[in-house]
Formats: structure tokens, sequence, C-alpha cells
């Protein structure tokens, strides 16, 4: 850190200080050692998620052996309550000395970059005093997550005013609310509503998942197998949290392999799944047999089958159906019913707030992020010197966390040995009339969230390159290679050269781009014949110098 001018300067400025924040933090500290940085926090702790969402039973939906940090084995059930991850979380911060480099209560309001200067300049509001500091850093790293933590999405529906009971979301729950003894409906059938049914049924009299439409479910034991053999083994914690990750990573990567190759298959699989918790006689068609394949939206792990016991208990229940209307009483069905509730709680997603609540400005110019294309979602066309973590559906988010730590840190060391000052992904000239679509293949995958906010993200292209594909399988091998393959145009500080050779994007006069990296044959045979035998006109060299 360096102050200046009245403001303080970091080479690195961190958005947020949830998952991907804290471990991004980590992946500085350890591997960038004499970099100044920091990461700037909305709220008065770290955790994000896992300290707005409030609701009773609050877990991950995924296992915290790949949720959890490649860096920090996990050791317990693999279904973690939100306490425990912020335990974890807070393991991570003491045990790296990281709480130095964290401020809470900090709100970025806008950030500006200077092609000029090579800086963004940032207006952060400081909630202790209510002063508005200036920051500057030479690279932004977004970690705010992508959807908006202060309140949730709830539909407006006809009649909602009459109703004389309470109504609630999730993301915003009541510390006072006593729900003991009461009826209550909550509307929609995801990873919420899932974890908030059984919990919510113990002391509530009833409680009914009321759903347009059944998702899909795994119930498991909240084990792992192999976990387990290896600590009765007394094997090193390291190993098993690598051991363990590999098998479920190795596992997911086969089971979503097959919900593309025999998706009826898996399907019956699921399905039976459930079966074996409510019985023969229950109507799993109506209430659990989604009318698209398997991973289209994402699949909740039901740790124990608690969803399915409270069910099959009689305390809570399921009913498919769409809503008419709120009446006083409770909400009126379109077969007519009207169910009856005390609390309506409304389990109905969230809105997506891709890079937040911040007024971006390029060169004075406001930024239109939907007008850009995704960088292996992780860069934007047009946005210098920023990355922003976007993680996985079909995995654990963490997992991209690390993954492009390395990317990240691997870039920043390589600008800082040629001495770059900007960095920026621009689509190569092979591709100019590359078709371009929305953020993701609604095909593919499409969960009502993200098909509400798609004109908030940036456009994806047919190449690989310029997509968020969703697959860890595969980038935790592509993500290394790029800066090789010269993936990403890096504009140097004195130099700004453009080969239009369809295998290289960016060529630096001095080979130092390629260089460093270890290029293959062909690599190196390009960077000859660029060198050697074709030389640059002079109106493609541009003296930055002064």
């Amino acid at each position: 850190m360096s102050t200046a001018a009245g403001h303080e300067h970091f080479d690195v400025l961190i958005v947020g200080a949830g998952i991907s924040g804290v471990g991004a933090a980590y992946h500085l500290k350890t591997e960038l050692p004499g970099s100044t940085f920091v990461a700037l926090e909305t709220l008065d702790q770290f955790g994000g998620t896992w300290v707005t969402h409030k609701y009773p039973g609050i877990r991950s939906d995924s296992d915290l052996h790949t949720f959890g940090y490649r860096f920090k084995p996990w050791v317990g059930a693999p279904i973690a309550s939100a306490a425990e991850i912020l335990k974890y979380m807070g393991e991570v911060i003491d045990e790296n000395d990281l709480a130095k480099h964290i401020r809470y209560g900090h709100t970025i309001k806008r950030a500006d970059w200077s092609s000029k200067d090579n800086l963004w300049t940032l207006e952060v509001l400081r909630k202790s005093d209510g002063k508005l500091l200036t920051m500057t850093t030479g690279f932004l790293w977004m970690c705010q997550g992508y959807y908006r933590h202060d309140k949730g999405y709830t539909p407006e529906w006809a009649g909602m005013d009459s109703f004389k009971g309470r109504i609630i979301h999730p993301q915003t729950w009541p510390a006072d609310l006593d729900y003991k003894g009461k009826k209550m409906v909550v509307i929609g059938s995801g990873a919420t509503a899932a974890t908030l049914v059984p919990n919510i049924a113990k002391d509530a009299e009833h409680v009914t998942m009321l759903q347009r439409s059944p998702t899909y479910f795994i119930p498991g034991r909240n084990a792992i197998d192999i976990a387990e053999q290896l600590r009765a083994l007394q094997v090193d914690e390291t190993w098993i949290h690598e051991i363990t990750r590999r098998q479920i990573l190795k596992t997911q990567d086969e089971f979503t392999a097959r919900t593309r190759t025999e998706p009826e298959a898996v399907k019956a699989e699921l399905l039976a799944a459930v079966k074996l918790f409510l019985g023969e006689n229950y109507d799993i068609e109506t209430h659990f047999t989604p009318k698209y394949r398997p991973w289209r939206q994402r699949i909740a792990f039901i740790p124990d089958g608690d969803l399915f016991k409270g069910i099959a208990s009689g305390k809570a229940s399921v009913v498919t159906d769409e809503i008419e209307r709120f009446t006083e009483k409770g909400i009126l069905l379109k077969s007519g019913k009207e169910l009856e509730a005390d609390i309506i709680v409304t389990a109905t997603g969230f809105d997506l707030l891709p890079l937040g609540d911040i007024d971006f400005h390029v060169n004075g110019a406001p930024l239109k992020f939907a007008e850009s294309v995704t960088y292996r979602g992780m860069m934007f066309t047009g946005v210098p010197n920023m990355a922003w973590v976007f993680g996985y559906f079909r995995a654990s988010w963490t997992l991209r966390v690390d993954i492009m730590a390395d990317f990240i840190i691997r870039l920043l060391k390589h600008m800082k040995q040629i001495s770059a000052q900007r960095v920026e992904v621009a689509i190569p000239s092979k591709l100019k009339d590359m078709k371009l679509s929305t953020w993701i293949d609604p095909e593919d995958f499409n969960p009502g969230y993200v098909m509400r906010g798609m004109h908030l993200l940036p456009q994806r292209g047919d190449s690989r390159d310029w997509q968020h594909t969703q697959d860890y399988w595969h980038e935790k091998d592509e993500l290394p290679k790029i800066a090789q393959e010269a993936g990403v145009a890096l504009i140097v500080n004195k130099w700004d050269i453009h080969y239009q050779n369809p295998d290289v994007r960016t060529v630096d006069i001095t080979e130092k781009i390629i260089i460093p990296f270890k290029p293959d044959e062909k690599c190196r045979k390009i960077i000859r014949e660029v060198v050697l035998h074709d030389p640059l006109a002079e109106d493609q060299i541009q003296d930055h110098s002064d």
C-alpha cells in the first residue's frame, strides 16, 4: 500500500470478503509476496452469503470437500451449516494473517478506469463515519458474487395485500419470527425450500411446499465413505482432503456426462432414490418428476433425505399447482384449492447483480457490461485490468475460485516481469464475425434467476474461449495453458503491437510475452517468423513512452 495525494493505492484490490474474496486474498498473500492488496467488504464481517442468509437450517448444497478451498482440508460432514462454513473461513483468515488485508464496512460506490494512467480510481464509502474515500489500484479482482444480498426476488401476485398473515423471503428472514404451531406455505422447490421445509416442520403445525413444477433432488447420506475409511486408518487430513476431492470430482464428471448421454437412465435413478423414502404409493410423477432432463437446472443434495422424511412423517407436504391469487387466509390455486397459512415464505430466488451496485466508467464513459463479450467467464472486452469470479453451477463454486486465482496470479506475475501496466482481452481478427448470443445457452442451463437477469450479463461467442462453459473438468486443464497459447492480449508499457497470425493474438516484439511460458515448437516457430522474417510496419508500433 502507498499513500499519495490524499488517497491510498494498492497493486490489487479485491471486491468482497465472501468465499471468493477470502480465497483471492489467500492466493495473493501466499503466491505474490510483496504485492500490496486490500479486500473491501460492505458487511461488518467476512462470509457473504453465509452471513446474509439467516433462515432456519441454512446449509451448503455442495459438498465441503470441493466447496472448501483446495489448500485447507475440510474435516467435517460434507454438507455443512452456515456456522461451520464461517468457522472454516475464519480459520483461513487467522492461519494466513489475512485480517489486516480486509476492511469491513467499506462500500465501493464508483469505479473509473483511466487508460492514460492505467489505473482504477474508486470512490469508497466508509460506514463507520460516512466518509467518502478515494483509492486507486492497478487491478480489480471482483469477488462480490452475482446477486443482490440486501433483498430477494418475490414475484408480484394478485391479492398479496389482502393476506392477513406475514409474507417473508428467506434472504431477509426476521430474527423474531415465531412459527411454532403455525401453518406455513413455502413457495418454491429449489435448494432453499428443500432446506427450509424439514427444518421449520419440526416446530410448525404443518408446512406445505408449493411448487409450480418439480425439481430434481439427490438424497443421500451426509458422509463420504472414502473419507471415513481413510480417517479410520489415521491418514493425514491433507491426503484425505485431496483423495476425497478427486473421487467426488470424478464421480460428478461421470454423472454430468451421463445426464447428456443417457438422461432417461439418470432420471430413473434419481426418482428411485426419492421413492425409497416416500414409498410406492406416493405420487412421484406429479411432485418429483421434472419435465426437463437432469442438470438443466441445479440439483440439490438432500442430506440424509431430511426433506423426504419430513414429507413421509406428515409434518410437511408438497402441492404442485400455480397461484391464482393471494387471499385473506392464504393462497388460492388455479385448481380452485385454497391453501391456508399463517406465514407464507417466498423461496423464489434472487435478483442478479453482476457488478454489485458499483457505478463503473471506462475512460469517462459508463460501462455497458451487457454489451461486452466474456472471455472464459472471467474477463471482458473493453474492460482492462479486471477479473470477475463467477463460479460453477454443476460443480462447487469454489473450485473456480482456486483455478481462477492460479490464472490471475500467473498473469500478474507476468505483467510485473515485463513491466506491463495494462491487460485486456480482444476478439482476434479471425473471429471478428463470430456469432454472439446470451451469457449461457438456455437449452443447456435455465434456472429462473439467470433467465430473469440474462440482459444484465455479457455476451458469449460460439468459440469456447469466449464462453463461461460451466465445465470445471476441462477448465482445470485448459486455464493453465491460456497464457502460453497467447489467449490473453497483453498491452505492455512501451509497445502495443498486434500481429494478425491466427495462432497469436498479441505478440510483444521482445518475445517476453511468449517465452516465459515455455511454448511448444509451433509457438516458437511463429515467434521466429514474427521477429526475424516479418518485420512490423511503423504504423503498427505506437510509442507510449511519454
